[in-house]
């Protein structure tokens, strides 16, 4: 979510009463080499995420291809407002199973460790490209608001390429080359 200034028109369209901000939405996999993949917007600051997954078309595409060549499903994990699938898991709840094992907790205290890396890639658009994260001038109508976080996520992945990130140190995986990633 990248908050933006409050616009004049159609305010209630782009407010998210969760956050109690005016924004944009977009969508992005954060993989283990670094980099984001599929990024998917921008929506509407007051779209459900669930809403955006299903308009992005993200889970017939990991229906299709997230399995390996033994047939084996691949996985993300993904937010808890998220709808569970096959291809998409998320932390176990209490309202989900009647009893969370010792085993679940345990599953969900590791995999809260590794969702931080997901904090890090964000951030790290944010934090490579500042006038992004100043609301007071990310005016719609007044300037390509959605465009110019799509092509700051490119570019932070280019420099990914190029030096890595914390991300890929903590997985111990290179990102690609930049001349494989721009083919």
């Amino acid at each position: 979510m990248r908050s933006i200034a409050r616009p004049d028109k159609n305010q209630r369209t782009v407010y998210n009463g969760h956050k109690r901000v005016h924004a944009l939405k977009f969508q992005s996999i954060a993989l283990p080499n670094g980099l984001s993949g599929n990024l998917f917007g921008p929506v509407e600051g007051c779209r459900h995420d669930a809403a955006m997954l299903r308009e992005s078309q993200l889970l017939n595409l990991l229906e299709r291809f997230a399995h390996t060549q033994a047939g084996d499903v691949l996985c993300l994990y993904g937010d808890p407002a998220y709808p569970l699938r096959p291809q998409l898991i998320g932390p176990y709840r209490e309202g989900d199973f009647p009893l969370i094992t010792d085993e679940m907790k345990l599953f969900n205290k590791a995999m809260s460790r590794v969702h931080i890396s997901v904090d890090w890639l964000f951030g790290d658009v944010a934090n490579y490209f500042k006038f992004i994260d100043y609301k007071k001038n990310l005016k719609i109508g007044m300037s390509a608001v959605g465009k110019q976080y799509i092509v700051s996520a490119l570019f932070r992945n280019i420099i990914t390429c190029l030096y890595g990130n914390t991300t890929c140190k903590y997985f111990e995986l290179d990102p690609p080359t930049l001349h494989d990633y721009l083919q």
